[in-house]
């Protein structure tokens, strides 16, 4: 008896020490939901250990908050739309929540809590991973997903690494990272945006939350993918689409889209670290025209300051500001000029004494403003996330306005300080909420970018083109972004594609990187590769460092100079195409910069790292990026048909081709059915382009259409209707072309249509607008050949292909043309 007494007491002991391990577990998860209450679109849930709130935003899109504590009021820098009234039918019983709209479906366990996403027809899209579910370490909190087979994971916005990111995990800490490895993270910026595929389904996710964020795709284990943040709430939105490009479009209607940038930020950009005296500024707007190299704009780095102070000017080397600017527009150059957070502390620099005055600088608790060391010495930061420090400083952004400055190049805004170890107990207003340094710096330079923004909008009086470093989700609402400072390297080339494809997976539509490398001195293939992959960038700025090489196309000698001369003027005759693709990424999101992933999303090939570099420029170009020393290449050619930019050659899709490849080209292909709006050459977009738009119009077997648009290109009446827009249809089946009515009331600058026919077996009997036409023979061809600089050589011949036109009366009226 004795004996079993004993037992029973030991085993008492164990259970007790058990229970008290359990409850003191450095893991607190989620637990069982013990209430639920049902609210309209929406259902908010206690657990053992946490507060829910599920609701339908759209049809589409389902987001999630839980915290351990009640949760507080809804803020976001990021997001700036409201749920949607939508059908939406929420029931429960003992085991489950269930809430269904017309496009997807949640199912939320009540014991533990998990939450399982399907299609409205019962197929699992993403499911939580049972046992893990949502818990907390300490402040951090994390949610924890079942891997499905096969899964891949795409976007994370700038990261680097391989178009799939399976088996990787990233953090996300804006972070200034000077000539950075193809493998760092974090970089810059933060957008906690990805898309999961598998199975013929795609998702996305995305997760508010302002502290340092870490995502794992399979990163050590495997059994999840994961993503939390170290201290606020889990706050994620859940986005199902069938398609990618409409769950771009879902993110972008919660995140923002952008605004028409001005025309000329479109154009070529020639920067350098730095551009001084004014006399070189000259010196390079003059050659960059003597050569017949088309350019908009000139950047000026931190050299043009008064010893790196922002809003000065280094009156020795600029003497004048306003009419240098006078005369470089008169050349067709608008100037961008660099700003910097940190503002200098010094009695007497005026702009520094306003700031003390009206008190929008960052502090330590005890109200001391913090101090850190920059370009100009010790600085303060103004508090962008004070609506009173975003006002000063677009108060002081009129100095640039007088001064006849077009464009505000936003850097060191991760912050960036000497030693990179900002205090975490620096205080920031964040919209009158307060809020640490730990959970502001990844917003920091979101609303730096706002601040400037809105700021040159009305200092300027015309559209100003914004430029960042660093940013956070929804940054496209204000800023073009660069990816830093690169090297000159072929891996950092490939590299930077693959970034600017993961940014427009992310909703960010302009983005650029330094062509030729940062850092470094390219050779003259790398250089030449580098500048005809910028001219199917989105932004297209060539830059360099201090002590570094000069790096304008003719300093790598006369065939290099040949080469980008070719391909800067293909950019520039491209501009009606490119300008009717960033209005269309105003429209829905998409990015001008395309990975394969968003059309060819269940082809295993684009994401082999053969082919993994190669995208889409708007709807028609596909480019295939190779290292500058390349002899040959193998491109794989997705489904369709496709035509070699430069012959007219078509090949069909489905499969791999090797290719040679040579300096003078980049591989570049044209899908089938594309339509693409081209002008003739002008040296800069001041320059007005001939009367004629030329239409090229490639055959194929799907139908298609493009959206043309124009407006004025630097004021914001388009938002008034100051607009001409016209849809043109191609119909294999009906064997037409049309062009839809014009909307808007904004004359074309177009007087005549002169549409180039690819691919067409047509007979003379086309007719247009129901009479029989002309149809003309004719030549196609994009690039200028490349002088053979042996002088017994003979010379290159012109590359192109025999095609069929058809010139037309641009009128507002209904153009059809049937062949």
């Amino acid at each position: 008896m004795k004996l079993k007494l004993c037992f029973y007491l030991l085993l008492s002991c164990c259970l007790t020490a058990f229970k008290t391990v359990v409850a003191q577990s450095p893991v607190k998860g989620i637990g069982k939901i013990n209430s639920v209450n049902i609210n309209g679109q929406g259902v908010n849930l206690t657990t053992d250990n946490a507060y829910a709130s599920i609701i339908v935003y759209s049809a589409n899109v389902i987001r999630v908050r839980i915290d351990k504590q009640k949760l507080a009021g809804d803020f976001s820098y990021a997001v700036i739309s409201q749920p949607e009234k939508v059908k939406a039918t929420i029931t429960q019983n003992a085991q489950e929540i269930d809430i269904v709209t017309d496009s997807l479906k949640a199912v939320i366990k009540k014991s533990p809590f998990a939450i399982s996403f399907y299609t409205v027809n019962g197929t699992l899209i993403n499911e939580d991973e049972e046992g893990l579910t949502t818990s907390w370490v300490n402040e951090s909190v994390t949610t924890y997903k079942k891997m499905q087979d096969g899964e891949r994971f795409i976007g994370l916005g700038e990261k680097t690494g391989n178009l799939d990111r399976r088996g990787n995990g990233y953090t996300n800490w804006n972070t200034d990272a000077f000539g950075y490895s193809v493998t760092q993270d974090p970089i810059y910026s933060t957008i906690p945006f990805y898309i999961g595929i598998h199975h013929n389904l795609n998702y996305g996710i995305f997760l508010d939350n302002t502290y340092q964020s870490d995502f794992n795709f399979g990163a050590s284990n495997n059994r999840f993918s994961s993503f939390g943040a170290k201290g606020g709430e889990m706050n994620y939105y859940f986005i199902y689409h069938k398609h990618i490009a409409d769950i771009i479009t879902s993110y972008t209607s919660l995140t923002g889209r952008m605004k028409m940038p001005p025309l000329w930020s479109l154009g070529y950009q020639q920067n350098r670290y730095s551009y001084y005296p004014e006399t070189e500024v000259f010196r390079i707007a003059q050659t960059l025209r003597e050569k017949k190299i088309p350019a908009d704009g000139i950047t000026l780095d931190i050299h043009y300051m008064d010893h790196y102070k922002v809003f000065t000017w280094d009156k020795d080397r600029f003497p004048n500001p306003l009419a240098m600017t006078n005369k470089l527009k008169d050349m067709g150059f608008k100037l961008t000029v660099i700003v910097d957070p940190g503002i200098k502390v010094e009695k007497g620099y005026a702009v520094y004494d306003r700031g003390e005055k009206e008190n929008i600088f960052i502090k330590y608790p005890d109200s001391t403003n913090y101090m850190g060391e920059v370009w100009p010495g010790w600085c303060n930061f103004p508090d962008f996330t004070n609506p009173k420090g975003r006002a000063w400083w677009g108060t002081e952004m009129k100095k640039y306005g007088a001064d006849g400055i077009s464009g505000i190049w936003n850097d060191m805004n991760e912050i960036a300080t000497w030693g990179q170890k900002m205090p975490d107990n620096i205080i920031f207003d964040y919209d009158g909420k307060k809020a640490s340094h730990l959970q502001t710096r990844d917003v920091y330079a979101l609303n730096m970018a706002r601040a400037s923004y809105e700021g040159a909008k009305t200092a300027f009086n015309k559209r100003p083109f914004i430029l960042t470093r660093a940013g956070y989700a929804g940054l496209q609402r204000y800023s073009a972004i660069w990816t830093g400072d690169n090297r000159a390297e072929d891996s950092h080339m490939l590299l930077g594609v693959r970034l600017l494809n993961s940014l427009g997976l992310s909703g960010v539509p302009f983005t650029g990187m330094d062509i030729g490398g940062f850092t470094g001195n390219p050779s003259q293939s790398l250089y030449a590769r580098w500048i005809q992959i910028g001219a199917f960038n989105p932004y297209f700025r060539n830059h360099t460092a201090v002590n570094t090489k000069a790096s304008e196309p003719w300093t790598y000698g006369e065939e290099v100079l040949e080469i980008a001369r070719n391909y800067i003027s293909l950019r520039y005759k491209l501009l009606p195409y490119l300008y009717s693709t960033f209005y269309e990424a105003t429209q829905n999101g998409h990015p001008v910069m395309r990975s394969l992933a968003i059309d060819y999303t269940f082809d295993k090939n684009i994401y082999d790292t053969q082919f993994e570099n190669q995208y889409l420029f708007g709807s028609a170009f596909m480019v295939a990026p190779f290292e500058g020393d390349a002899k040959f290449g193998k491109i794989y050619l997705p489904a369709g048909k496709w035509y070699n930019l430069y012959t007219g050659e078509i090949q069909n899709g489905n499969q791999q081709t090797i290719v040679d490849v040579n300096i003078h080209k980049l591989p570049v292909y044209v899908k089938e059915s594309s339509i693409v709006p081209m002008q003739s050459l002008v040296q800069s977009t001041s320059e007005k382009p001939t009367d004629t738009l030329t239409v090229h119009v490639y055959n194929g077997d799907v139908a298609n259409k493009f959206v043309y648009y124009e407006d004025d290109g630097e004021s914001y009446a388009y938002e008034n209707g100051a607009y001409y827009k016209r849809a043109i249809n191609f119909n294999p089946v009906s064997k037409a072309i049309t062009f839809d009515k014009v909307e808007g009331s904004l004359a074309s600058k177009f007087k005549n249509i002169k549409l180039i026919l690819h691919g067409f077996n047509t007979s003379a009997a086309v007719k247009l607008n129901g009479n029989q036409t002309t149809i003309n023979d004719d030549f196609s061809s994009f690039l200028t050949p490349i002088s053979k600089f042996d002088p017994q050589g003979s010379t290159n011949s012109v590359e192109g292909e025999k095609v069929k036109s058809i010139l037309v009366k641009n009128d507002n009226n209904t153009i059809s043309i049937n062949y």
